[in-house]
């Protein structure tokens, strides 16, 4: 008996060896481990250094596997460019992710898999993007509304030094919501701390252990661990957006539009209209000429769940990078205070004193538009992008990636490659200026994706930094405000790349 239990052992570890390793022209990669993968190697070092060593070791394309579950790293421009135009169709699936599936049921549009239902959300959510004012003035004067409030309430809070994140989170926020649900929320108001509380817990809690946890191993999904605390953190913040919701099926009138759910239901109802009557299939969002090509008549994707989980998505996560973005901007002012000054120089120079900020304006102010696009290039906020999947086995670089395998694009490494910048490891907002100080955008600029999965709120999120942070710099003096200390920049991993909390001593400017 002890001889047969001892075979079946090893027999066991051979095949799991042999189940683990990676196949025939699969990109190569560390050794992995029975049931943990490389999972050993991504818990005991920063995910970004580790990457860079995967790079010099394997080249850049390499794997890891994360628990049984293979992964592909990309870290060369070119390779990025493949993936994500020149093949973005083949390359537009989403990896499956239990958990993210789970709290998603691969509805919506930033985790949907790739088809004609993510096609018709798409097209949809662009168009009533664009009806409610997206890249006209409209919009504009709707973020600059709120760029007064948050304006005040620095002025407000700037006796003493004070974390600026949740008055530039809620502002973010407010300029999300008013398009998806119509209103927007005082900074002070509880329910909205609450419900960004749990946001940002999650985003921290999605990138820890427990996720994986969650993913690699069924059945310890029902056991009370951590990994619980994302899916109860998710119950409340479902709760806040179905209250939204109720409220406006009860006041919804067909062809009034307030917000994106106004116009969403309106839609569902067209759909459901055309279900029974066929002759009525020229749907409005398919005759405005928006973009493609009418879809098969084989029933609308336009349903409650959809709805449900693109305004979700849409609240929770439209503001994430943008506010982490911004709240880095204040950071990289703060640490380089010559690039601030020179920033308000120009400021002064082009708008003066009585001038009403516009985004057009960008097209002036050559130097702040840099300086913009250097702070998504340097912190890279969203260092990994979203996952990206094969929708059929596909050849990539020479190597044999199987369908749905996911490919993670490392956009920061692309943004600190010294091939493609004049200064890849330091603050430089040359970057993105020629010789003649206009400004330039490099290929290698990856902060909004790019192909058909580009980044669905990238117009948005422009024109938000751009008014916000002139806004700032043009009314405030932003200094650290310990002299004893310098800025800390020293990015900390929580799915994305954020500073360590901080404090600004704000003095008001006068223009010169």
């Amino acid at each position: 008996m002890a001889v047969f239990g001892w075979l079946l052992v090893i027999l066991l570890i051979v095949y799991y060896f042999w189940k683990y390793r990676r196949p025939k022209e699969f990109p190569p990669g560390p050794p992995t481990l029975p049931f943990l993968g490389n999972i050993y190697k991504l818990g005991s070092q920063d995910p970004l250094k580790l990457f860079q060593k995967l790079r010099k070791q394997y080249g850049p394309v390499s794997s890891l596997y994360i628990g049984g579950t293979p992964m592909v790293l990309i870290q060369d421009l070119s390779i990025a460019k493949e993936v994500l135009v020149m093949k973005g169709t083949e390359f537009a699936g989403r990896p499956d992710n239990p958990l993210l599936d789970l709290i998603s049921k691969k509805k919506g549009i930033a985790l949907a898999p790739y088809g004609q239902a993510w096609k018709e959300q798409r097209r949809f959510t662009l168009m009533v993007l664009r009806n409610f004012g997206l890249g006209k003035k409209s919009m504009e004067e709707r973020i600059l509304t709120e760029v007064m409030h948050l304006i005040q309430a620095f002025k407000e809070n700037m006796s003493t030094p004070f974390d600026p994140f949740h008055f530039m989170d809620c502002a973010m926020t407010n300029i999300i919501s008013s398009i998806v649900f119509g209103k927007r929320y005082e900074y002070d108001d509880d329910a909205l701390r609450n419900v960004l509380s749990y946001v940002h817990q999650n985003l921290k809690l999605l990138s820890g252990p427990w996720a994986l946890v969650y993913n690699e191993f069924p059945m310890l999904r029902s056991l009370p661990l951590p990994h619980q605390n994302i899916l109860k953190n998710i119950q409340k913040i479902f709760a806040f957006c179905t209250k939204e919701m109720d409220d406006h099926k009860a006041t919804f009138v067909p062809g009034e539009h307030r917000d994106l759910i106004d116009a969403y239901l309106d839609e569902l109802q067209k759909s459901l209209m055309r279900a029974f009557f066929p002759f009525l299939a020229c749907g409005s969002c398919w005759t405005s000429g928006q973009g493609g090509d009418k879809p098969e008549q084989k029933g609308s994707s336009f349903d409650n769940e959809n709805l449900f989980t693109i305004a979700t998505d849409m609240f929770t996560g439209g503001s994430e990078t943008t506010v982490r973005t911004l709240q880095w901007g204040l950071l990289y002012m703060m640490a380089n205070p010559e690039i601030q000054e020179r920033c308000q120089q120009e400021i002064d120079a082009v708008l003066g004193n009585n001038a009403c900020l516009k985004y057009e304006d960008r097209e002036r102010l050559p130097y702040i538009n840099a300086v913009i696009h250097e702070i998504l290039r340097f912190s890279s906020v969203l260092p990994f992008g979203v996952g990206h999947a094969p929708i059929k086995d596909t050849l990539l670089s020479g190597y044999s990636v199987p369908k749905g395998t996911n490919v993670l694009i490392n956009v920061h490494s692309i943004h600190h490659d010294g091939t493609h910048w004049k200064s890849p490891n330091k603050f430089d907002p040359s970057n993105f200026l020629n010789e003649k100080g206009e400004f330039v955008k490099p290929e290698a600029f990856l902060a909004f994706s790019a192909g058909p999965r580009v980044c669905l709120g990238e117009n948005l999120a422009r024109m938000q930094l751009f008014l916000f942070f002139t806004s700032i710099l043009r009314n405030f003096q932003v200094s650290w405000p310990d002299e004893s200390s310098e800025p800390d920049c020293t990015p900390q991993f929580a799915s994305f790349l954020v500073p360590s909390p901080f404090k600004v001593f704000l003095k008001p400017r006068q223009e010169k």
